[in-house]
């Protein structure tokens, strides 16, 4: 009799267990499809050939991204330095690590990294986006994490270990994949919908403030005639604003300068001072400004240029009328006008992407 139950009960354990409404998860499997990355009216960009976007991949990246794992304590992730309603930058002077302890220089917006081909972060010390993403892990200041403590954790959570084999074939859990991952999804926030965009399409029209804006921000500044521009568009050109060079703009004298920024990198005398040209798409969301946060808000990035550069061994010769005692001799109304036009480069679109956001 004992051995007819045990029978009827193992029966019965396998009917549970194979019971046809409990959902069964298929196990992970590589999965290559090609990521479609939306770049809209912009020049093709330059990727990196040795790391394809996938859709795989960029969600491994985009799970790293607002991963607190990452950092020592489990407090912080990439995301917690670079908010999405903040167009992926930190409105803090400077960021605060897991030690509580103060970055040195302003956290730089990441957006539209595909067109960025001159190194990362101020001063360019990373050549690829992938150097760059493994670099706050490890800062002290930071996340103060050692890498192989990073891939020991998520080698333990079979949720990414799961993600790694869609991701890159197998459960291997390395630095290098991290990067890679993290690359991937970075590489995607792009931002290029602003009211600016949609001016050039010609769906919505600029109000006039905000033209005369345009035309003060890309027209030369002519100390002989009546033009009075303030020739913004030299360093902050193209699709993104930026150049991609690193320049000295005047925030510092020789004898005040306590960042030598770019020279640190090449130790060239002429890269003293210089900071990497910053994208202003999206600039009236990433206050503070400049390397070290020092001015608030764009009104006072204005008058810096209107009239407060200051003369050093290596400013850009560019700026030479700025330097005059009088500098640009912008009108109250012209600083308006520049700002408003300023506000256009915002993206609502790019700010609110789901795509973007904490995976659920």
């Amino acid at each position: 009799m004992k051995k007819i139950l045990y029978i009827l009960f193992s029966l019965s354990v396998l009917f549970v267990a194979c019971d046809p409404k409990e959902p069964v998860e298929p196990p992970a499997t590589y999965d290559p499809t090609v990521y479609d990355l939306k770049i809209g009216d912009f020049p093709t960009p330059d990727l990196p050939a040795d790391n394809k976007l996938t859709i795989a991949g960029v969600q491994l990246g985009r799970m790293l991204f607002y991963e607190p794992m990452l950092s020592k304590d489990g407090s912080q992730a990439c995301a917690d330095c670079h908010k999405q309603q903040d167009a992926f930058s930190d409105i803090r002077q400077f960021s605060i690590g897991v030690e509580k302890l103060l970055g040195k220089r302003q956290a730089m917006p990441v957006m539209n990294l595909a067109w960025h081909q001159n190194g990362f972060f101020w001063d360019g010390r990373a050549p690829h986006i992938r150097d760059q993403a493994l670099k706050p892990i490890q800062d002290p200041l930071e996340m103060n994490e050692t890498l192989p403590n990073v891939v020991a954790k998520l080698s333990a959570s079979k949720k990414y270990t799961d993600q790694f084999i869609r991701a890159f074939g197998d459960a291997a859990v390395t630095s290098e994949r991290v990067s890679l991952a993290l690359e991937q999804f970075m590489l995607t926030l792009i931002s290029n919908n602003s009211k600016y965009d949609q001016s050039l399409r010609g769906t919505v029209a600029l109000t006039p403030a905000e033209e005369r804006g345009r035309i003060i921000f890309f027209t030369e500044y002519d100390p002989f005639g009546s033009t009075k521009g303030a020739e913004c568009f030299h360093c902050h050109a193209g699709n993104n604003f930026t150049n991609d060079e690193f320049m000295n703009n005047g925030l510092d004298t020789d004898e005040s300068m306590t960042d030598e920024g770019r020279k640190k990198v090449t130790d060239d005398p002429a890269d003293r001072g210089r900071f990497k040209v910053p994208s202003l798409r999206n600039v009236a969301h990433t206050a503070p400004y400049m390397h070290d946060g020092r001015f608030a808000t764009l009104e006072a990035v204005i008058d810096h240029y209107d009239h407060g550069v200051k003369n050093s061994s290596t400013i850009e010769f560019i700026l030479q009328y700025n330097l005059q005692p009088s500098g640009l001799q912008m009108t109250a109304q012209d600083k308006a006008d520049l700002l408003a036009f300023l506000k256009t480069l915002s993206d609502p679109t790019f700010l609110a992407n789901t795509a973007f956001a904490k995976p659920e």
